[in-house]
């Protein structure tokens, strides 16, 4: 069935970092349908070109090289004339095993997770303060809200993510940017089809993209999902610490 544009996004220059598969390429794809002008990009160019079909424009890219980010950035908003929205979707995870603490696999979430979301900011937040307009969209996790065991490099730099968007939200309010924050559950992907856990209300990359479109469209300031994982998560936040300690520690 063909769905007719979205007056939200239809015309939206949306420039998506982390977008050669899983929640960043169903993202492209859902934003394309929708009438929103798509630049993507990530490090694996096959793989870009294939989500593109030839609809996108395609910026292959290191997300953990600041100066291939502002590269990417002037790149993005000359293919388009302008970026309206800017979208981060790189992640890095590996479990934990705080047994056999692993420094490299730490200092990789941040460095991806964390810094290159850093980076990415310094490429576009200046020039969309000084347009008065814009809009930052980080796709953080609800991994972030409360300390999972096996997640002590992921759910830090997820955590982070949340703070600084928040942050941003509260700094920028009269600037003209509006910042939103993405918090999935458990998405099947890549980087999910590793785990040997379970994964609760788990919800297919597709599904992840139509959440966030519509939340998008309708202008929220943070998008959380599926629904039963959202409040399961947003209610952990209000356990005491010793007894949340006690809920996940099996």
């Amino acid at each position: 069935m063909t769905r007719l544009p979205s007056r939200h996004l239809a015309g939206q220059r949306v420039w998506i970092v982390g977008a050669s598969s899983g929640i960043g390429a169903a993202l492209a794809r859902e934003l394309h349908s929708r009438g929103a002008r798509v630049a993507i990009s990530g490090r694996r160019t096959a793989e870009l070109e294939a989500v593109s079909a030839g609809d996108m424009a395609v910026l292959p890219l290191d997300a953990t090289d600041g100066d291939a980010l502002a590269a990417g950035a002037e790149a993005a908003a000359r293919e388009m004339g302008g970026l309206d929205t800017v979208v981060w979707c790189a992640a890095y995870w590996q479990q934990t095993d705080p047994k056999a603490w692993n420094a490299a696999s730490f200092a990789r979430h941040v460095e991806l997770n964390l810094l290159g979301f850093n980076s990415l900011l310094a490429a576009v937040l200046p020039g969309m303060v000084e347009r008065g307009a814009g809009h930052i969209v980080g796709i953080a996790s609800v991994a972030g809200f409360r300390g999972l065991p096996g997640g002590e490099a992921y759910g830090a730099t997820k955590a982070a993510q949340i703070a600084l968007l928040e942050s941003l939200r509260a700094s920028l309010w009269r600037s003209g940017v509006r910042v939103t924050t993405v918090a999935p559950g458990f998405v099947k992907t890549a980087l999910t089809d590793v785990n040997e856990f379970p994964m609760p209300f788990i919800i297919s990359a597709e599904k992840a993209a139509r959440s966030i479109a519509r939340g998008l469209e309708r202008g929220q300031v943070e998008i959380v999902f599926p629904f039963r994982m959202a409040v399961a998560m947003k209610l952990a936040r209000l356990l005491p610490v010793r007894w949340w300690a006690r809920l996940v520690r099996a």
